[in-house]
């Protein structure tokens, strides 16, 4: 009889371009969207979730740097229909947009916050699936809408870490920028194909700087591990004009906005974009918003294919070292713009519509570069085991603990290695210990270990001082709780 081949056991490791995120992570992001929604809801948003699978029709083709059907997401066909994960929050809201537009005010605020799925090419701090916090206004055809995103974005920066100074919202406007495509000679559906790569191009100037633009606006460029990008084939002239618009910026708004007009001159759609940028520029400078906070910036353009007037990416401007020790600038951690033609997908009528999509897995990311976040989280009080048959009492004691608000555990592994159980509080990173065994039942008492102070003694008192600051009190069984908000109190 031939031998049953034996099934291999499955790899223990995460799929490639996806990670796992651990107690501190997790809390630290739920904080985080706390007070971002916070923020969100001051401004007059509600709440609303959506699936997190779409048709691949509804979610249309928007993405970046994808050529071919339903690249760049992870679609599949079920009963004659191709599904997909979300690649972004604001598809499936044009999608509810167009579905509840009878029953939803006009406009209306959203504000979304989950994760989404990107079947791109992994790379370092890039992964297949994120988090993303989005706002967005639909129904509202004025730029007050946009400069609101604006003014909300940098609002929620200052809340959740980030001071004045260390970050910057940049603006732009896509009409702007389609003026220099008409002035370049590079409007019309023939040309749809080029003006996608320009788009990409422009967007990469940070990561590619005016070299490698160049290089793409031409015959292509080719990258350091030999991966050959064809680029949009202008001719010189043309890349010019683009490169131009890319060089727009002056010393101010104003000065920014005069050169502006002088490279779309002879462009109505170009002009319009001017004049929405100055509008923008007034509104914010009405509400507080200066130049130190919102500024207009022509390099900004956007990846995504659906904007249609202004557009607006947060930046952070303080260095973090990269991986191979050099400095830079941490870059973007948000972005977003006006989308006035993605309703109008599912009902044919344009639907004027903008919005901003934070990046949090990069705002936390920055927050712990700045060190304004702990990498490790508070345990809990851990209730050690030293007496099997008095499982009934410590489980009492732990429930008088969480009861009073004390996060609390009893330790349920084998109880037989008292030193183990401190490892595991240790581990744990827990606060406190709880110490009781027989004798202690029997006096009534119980032992309170103060395992922070207990590991700054360890590591830094002499023999002496470690007797004059004891880290482990005897208290009356009924004095359990109050010693413990004591010690907690004291550790901040």
């Amino acid at each position: 009889m031939a031998k049953v081949k034996k099934q291999p056991r499955p790899k223990a490791q995460t799929p490639k371009g996806f990670r796992d995120y651990f107690g501190a992570e997790v809390a630290q992001r739920t904080e985080m969207l706390t007070k971002i929604a916070g923020v969100y809801h001051r401004y007059g948003f509600d709440a609303l979730e959506t699936s997190a699978v779409e048709t691949v029709e509804a979610l249309g083709k928007f993405l970046p740097d994808v050529d071919r059907p339903n690249e760049g997401v992870f679609a599949w066909e079920e009963d004659k229909d191709w599904l997909a994960l979300r690649y972004d929050l604001t598809a499936p809201l044009a999608r509810v947009a167009a579905q509840y537009r009878n029953d939803l005010p006009s406009p209306y605020r959203r504000y979304a916050m989950g994760p989404v799925w990107r079947n791109e090419k992994p790379g370092p701090g890039r992964f297949r699936q994120f988090y993303q916090c989005d706002a967005d206004t639909v129904g509202a055809s004025s730029v007050a809408a946009d400069a609101e995103i604006c003014a909300m974005l940098s609002d929620t920066l200052e809340v959740v870490g980030i001071p004045r100074g260390d970050y910057v919202v940049r603006v732009n406007n896509r009409k702007v920028l389609n003026g220099v495509m008409d002035v370049a000679g590079l409007l019309g559906d023939d040309k749809e194909a080029e003006r996608g790569i320009v788009l990409r191009a422009i967007d990469k100037l940070d990561r590619l700087g005016v070299d490698g633009v160049r290089a793409l606006l031409g015959e292509g460029r080719k990258d350091g591990s030999g991966d050959f990008t064809k680029g949009a084939g202008l001719g010189d002239e043309q890349a010019q004009i683009v490169m131009g618009f890319m060089d727009a910026k002056r010393a101010n708004g104003p000065e920014t906005v005069a050169r502006l007009r002088e490279l779309v001159s002879g462009s109505q759609v170009g002009a319009d974009g001017v004049a929405e940028l100055e509008t923008m520029a007034e509104l914010l400078d009405a509400g507080g918003y200066s130049a130190d906070r919102i500024e207009i910036d022509p390099s900004v353009v956007r990846g995504l294919g659906y904007y249609t007037g202004p557009v607006f990416e947060a930046e952070l401007t303080f260095e973090v070292t990269d991986e191979k020790g050099r400095p830079r600038n941490f870059g973007s951690v948000a972005g977003g713009g006006r989308y006035d033609d993605l309703v109008k997908r599912f009902t044919g009528q344009e639907v004027p519509a903008t919005g901003v999509s934070i990046g949090v897995d990069r705002l936390l990311a920055a927050l712990h570069a700045k060190g304004r976040l702990d990498k490790t989280m508070d345990g809990p009080v851990v209730v050690t085991v030293m007496d099997r048959a008095r499982m009934a009492d410590y489980q009492g004691m732990v429930a008088e603990l969480r009861n009073a608000g004390i996060r609390a555990e009893v330790y349920l592994g084998n109880p037989k290695n008292f030193g183990n159980q401190l490892k595991y509080a240790d581990k744990r990173n827990s606060p406190a210990a709880v110490i009781a065994g027989g004798d202690e039942f029997d006096a009534g008492m119980v032992q309170v270990k103060d395992l922070i102070l207990g590991a700054e003694i360890a590591k830094n008192a002499t023999l002496e001082e470690w007797k004059d600051r004891p880290s482990q009190y005897e208290v009356p069984r009924d004095q359990l709780v109050a010693k413990l908000r004591e010690i907690l109190d004291g550790q901040g």
